[in-house]
């Protein structure tokens, strides 16, 4: 799915991107792939994205005992 329509940025490549640079703004990921953000309307929804990620970084990992 694209979110950014005016860079043709699509959902997997910022979450890629995400978890390349977890400490980076949706700003600075667009950077990253070789774009500004042009009207800003997706940044919100970018930014979304990459918190989501971060927080799957974040989560514990279950040990399975056998």
């Amino acid at each position: 799915m694209y979110v950014c329509i005016c860079n043709a940025l699509k959902e997997k490549e910022i979450r890629e991107k995400a978890v390349e640079c977890p400490d980076a703004t949706a700003e600075e990921i667009y950077a990253s792939l070789g774009v500004d953000p042009d009207c800003g309307t997706c940044l919100y929804y970018a930014q979304d994205m990459i918190d989501e990620e971060r927080t799957k970084l974040a989560a514990p990992v279950k040990m399975v005992s056998l």
